[in-house]
């Protein structure tokens, strides 16, 4: 095999493992739209008012993340790439975010169909310009949340540690 052949093949070989060991992106992309009230009733929690934070920072999923229903309580970081209309997105801005809804069955009509999210009015005018109908996000769970629990990881490890001092099964603890 020629020499040059075999550099290029050693270079396409790295840049391959580096791609796979430090991804370009670190979550998924998709879109979103915004919505404003009346937020209830929910697809996720009913008319109970205490399902919203008191930030206004919540969203209801699209079909894509909806997963039956398992979406409800999710929490995710979202971060707009990118808009049709240059200067839309808000520079180095990123919101944290509670799935509460599931977005073809809001009560109140969305700025743009068929998105992965969409975002509270207030939540999508931290991230990006709110005349924008859609944008690109990229999302992403929180490291430390546990989702099988509904619970942040730090938690967790705490009620794990507590249980441990006091003999406890950690099971038991995070009942």
């Amino acid at each position: 095999m020629p020499r040059t052949h075999l550099t290029v093949l050693q270079w396409l070989s790295l840049s391959t493992l580096l791609l796979q060991i430090f991804p370009l992106s670190h979550g998924d992309v998709g879109t979103a739209a915004q919505y404003g009230p009346p937020y209830t009733p929910t697809a996720c929690y009913g008319s109970d008012p205490t399902q919203f934070p008191s930030s206004n920072l919540f969203a209801a999923a699209g079909d894509g993340i909806w997963d039956n229903g398992a979406a409800c309580g999710r929490q995710y970081l979202v971060k707009c790439i990118s808009a049709t209309t240059p200067y839309t997105c808000v520079p180095d801005q990123t919101i944290q975010i509670r799935i509460v809804d599931f977005a073809p069955t809001l009560a109140s009509q969305p700025s743009f169909g068929g998105t992965t999210m969409v975002l509270t009015e207030t939540a999508l005018a931290i991230i990006a310009n709110s005349s924008a109908p859609s944008i690109n996000i990229e999302f992403q769970q929180p490291r430390w949340y546990d989702e099988r629990r509904g619970v942040p990881y730090l938690t967790v490890s705490r009620r794990n540690e507590a249980a441990k001092k006091e003999g406890e099964k950690v099971v038991s603890a995070l009942v």
